[in-house]
Parts: C-alpha cells; structure tokens; sequence
C-alpha cells in the first residue's frame, strides 16, 4: 500500500545496518543496503568509499522506492507482503523476489506480477501467503554458496520479517 513505504524502508535499513565491505559478500562496498555498483547506476558516475559511507536513508530513499518498491508493486500489495516483498526485493533482487512470491502463490514464476498473480496475492489468506513465502525465502537462501557466511543472519532476517509483516496484519 501506497502509506506503507516510509515505514518499511525503516524496517528494511535497519536490517540493511550501515557501511560494510565484507571480503565473501559478493555486493562487494555497501552501505544502507545499497552496493557500490547500484549506487554507481544509480548517480551515473563512479564513487568510491569515501561517498558510500557518506549515504543517508534520505539518499537512498528514490532509489528504494523506484528499484525495489515500485518494481514489485508494493503500492497495490496487500499491507504486510508489500514490506515482505519490498524487503525481499531489496535483499535478492525484484525479479527474484517476484519470482518467490509466485512460487508460494501457486502462480507461473515468471518473474512478473500480472493479473494472474496480483489476483493471486489478493485473494489468498494474506497470513498463510506470509508464511508460504517465508517459508521459500529460507529455501533460496539456504540453496546460496554463501549460506554458510552470511545464512543466519538472513535466516534471523526471515524469521523477523516475516513476524514484523504478520504485526502489519492486525
């Protein structure tokens, strides 16, 4: 929903942290979530470290709104899995977030929100969707080269998104 943005991007940059350049993250230089690489696309020039510590969340926040937030159409979600998608996307990737989303639907995962899947989303019992999804978020991260280094924190992200999104519920 449209009034919901603000208060997911809070959500999602507290899970994002600050500036980190981890030597087995492949995001490589990030700060507030955002890669050196996005943020590069994102101004249509080259930064370098000094700039990426220098984010804010009033920086970032067209560019959460337009890639990750627009991008899975969080504005005609349902309240609860447009954070939990938002939150996705930012994390994985709009496509791949959609693509999640669809599988947990039931819906060809196709890596677009149509009709079909929008209808999908609408009319499910948004608590079991919650679920559904979070259950195959987990599966992603677990099947990632990665998980050994980074899978319990995004495990712990899982399991708090999807509780915050249960909350946004009620």
């Amino acid at each position: 929903m449209k009034e919901n943005f603000d208060a997911a991007l809070k959500a999602v940059l507290k899970h994002e942290g600050g500036y980190v350049h981890h030597k087995l993250d492949p995001g490589g230089m990030t700060n507030l979530g955002v890669t050196k690489r996005v943020w590069e696309a994102w101004v249509k020039k080259a930064v370098g470290e000094k700039e990426m510590r220098a984010l804010t969340p009033a920086m970032v926040a067209p560019l959460y709104k337009k890639q990750y937030w627009d991008a899975v159409k969080a504005d005609e979600l349902p309240t609860g899995l447009d954070y939990l998608m938002f939150d996705f996307a930012v994390n994985a990737g709009p496509g791949r977030a959609i693509q999640t989303m669809q599988k947990a639907i039931g819906t060809n995962p196709d890596g677009v929100i149509g009709s079909k899947t929008m209808q999908a989303i609408k009319t499910a019992n948004q608590k079991d969707l919650i679920a559904k999804f979070s259950m195959e978020k987990e599966l992603f991260y677990k099947a990632l080269p990665t998980f050994a280094t980074f899978g319990k924190g995004w495990l712990r992200r899982v399991d708090e998104t999807k509780s915050h999104a249960v909350t946004m519920l009620a």
